[in-house]
């Protein structure tokens, strides 16, 4: 069946490489400056981006330059699609579908640039989305829908080891560092409106985890979800999660467990992780 719609993500998704490659959807990715080192994040090692953060490294991200978008729009144009997505991380986080636009301005084919207001697996689950409908022949608008609906309904909650990142980042004041690490509090944030907010928080980590899987479970019903865990320098405590959400939440069609991207990794720092629950079509 002749595919008419590209979708074009960006790596801020945390798609797996194997399932981007089955699926024909490119990865445009963001790029990460660590000290004088620049390049983009798949070529920085976990490892290395989580060292350079502990010794207080300057770290820096930025949105990918223009052309990135350019010459995978003109590759999905070659392949004699109608219509191209591109569907990126929120504008609240960074400028990635600015520089999308400049590079849709350049191309003699209809390019939707959308502002997904998410990050990581919560974009990751809905590009993946739009992208099986698009392998299926769907056509521009049964894509834009699939689309949209994921966006609308999925939910991404963050936990954040320490909050000296968050300080960095500007995100809370000192104050509020050095009372969180004194008390040992752990923050859990939302992705709402675009940005990451605080949902709750616990008194140390196993209350603070066990919180953020109830949310899980809460925000999933008994619906049919796919559900993700994404996590930085946090391995074993990311699968015990994804291992209590799968035995807690009734109807999972697909469960996912990966390093998140080192973009975002670079701002909620090592040992954080995120839950995502995306309900189903």
């Amino acid at each position: 069946m002749r595919q008419r719609v590209a979708i074009v993500t960006d790596s801020t998704a945390s798609i797996p490489a194997d399932v981007a490659s089955k699926l024909h959807l490119p990865v445009v990715q963001l790029e990460l400056r660590i000290g004088d080192e620049h390049n983009d994040e798949r070529r920085i090692p976990h490892a290395q981006l989580a060292e350079a953060m502990v010794a207080g490294v300057p770290v820096e991200t930025s949105e990918p330059p223009s052309p990135a978008f350019f010459w995978n729009y003109m590759d999905a144009a070659a392949a004699g699609v109608e219509a191209i997505i591109s569907v990126h991380i929120s504008e609240q986080l960074s400028r990635t579908c600015k520089s999308a636009r400049s590079a849709a301005a350049e191309v003699d084919l209809p390019v939707y640039v959308v502002d997904s207001r998410l990050v990581g697996l919560s974009l990751g689950f809905s590009a993946v989305a739009a992208a099986e409908a698009a392998a299926s022949g769907a056509t521009p608008q049964q894509v834009m829908n699939v689309l949209e609906q994921r966006l609308r309904s999925t939910t991404q909650l963050v936990y954040v080891d320490t909050l000296e990142y968050l300080r960095r980042g500007g995100r809370i004041n000192n104050l509020q560092a050095m009372l969180g690490q004194a008390l040992s509090i752990k923050p859990l944030l939302i992705l709402k409106h675009g940005k990451l907010e605080k949902y709750a928080q616990g008194i140390g980590p196993e209350r603070a985890i066990n919180k953020i899987i109830d949310a899980g479970v809460s925000r999933a019903g008994n619906n049919p979800v796919d559900i993700g865990v994404e996590h930085f320098q946090a391995a074993d405590r990311a699968e015990q999660v994804l291992t209590e959400l799968r035995k807690r939440i009734p109807q999972v069609r697909r469960a996912v467990l990966v390093e998140t991207s080192a973009i975002l990794g670079a701002h909620i720092g090592p040992g954080a992780f995120g839950v995502t629950v995306s309900p189903v079509n």
